[in-house]
């Protein structure tokens, strides 16, 4: 599967749900997990999380909204039952992104929501547990983003086998095309030194 993502919590004060959540990132495959101003005790957490995902996938704390650094390129998804968001089954994925959920009897902060570049929802009649909740996300993605054998009409497994992956041909960009994106070099690149320019 092509890119990254990694999944947080904003606001979390219940240990075992950040361990469970957290677990599962690591399950799936996660790049890295976070939170935004968090208060829970993050040694409780750990009983939780019994595959150790700490020790396995970086973690990153952020004290609040503003402080939230993602990799260049990275969508800021929030999960979040709002009117306007978009309905789980019916997202595309960005393939890099980073997930943000709310905390427990909470949304997430309206800072945070006017961050995210989407807000999604699963589409149930109430809130679900964080963890839960970051583990549909993620198996959303992973079914959508992944190869996997097409679904059969009935009911069992698949009966096609899964197509072959192929390469396609190499695009060749010709060099004057490419001389647009091209910076200027530094100075120190060139043997050009202040002195040299004035």
């Amino acid at each position: 599967m092509r890119g990254f993502f990694g999944i947080g919590v904003e606001r979390i004060n219940k240990p075992y749900n950040v361990g469970n959540l957290f677990r599962s990132a690591h399950a799936f495959g996660a790049s890295f997990v976070f939170t935004v101003d968090a208060t829970y005790e993050r040694q409780k957490g750990t009983r939780s999380d019994t595959s150790d995902s700490m020790g396995q996938v970086p973690f990153y704390s952020f004290p609040d909204v503003p402080s939230l650094l993602l990799p260049k390129g990275c969508a800021l998804v929030g999960v979040e039952l709002l009117d306007d968001a978009v309905d789980l089954p019916s997202f595309r994925h960005p393939t890099q992104a980073a997930y943000v959920l709310g905390p427990e009897r909470a949304s997430l902060s309206p800072a945070l929501v006017e961050r995210c570049d989407h807000v999604i929802k699963i589409p149930t009649r109430f809130c679900l547990n964080v963890g839960i909740a970051g583990a549909l996300v993620m198996y959303d993605r992973m079914t959508s983003l992944g190869r996997f054998a097409p679904r059969p009409v009935r009911p069992g497994g698949p009966t096609e086998e899964l197509p072959a992956h192929t390469n396609g041909a190499p695009k060749l960009r010709r060099r004057a095309a490419m001389e647009v994106f091209r910076d200027a070099p530094p100075l120190g690149e060139l043997g050009v030194t202040e002195a040299d320019e004035s």
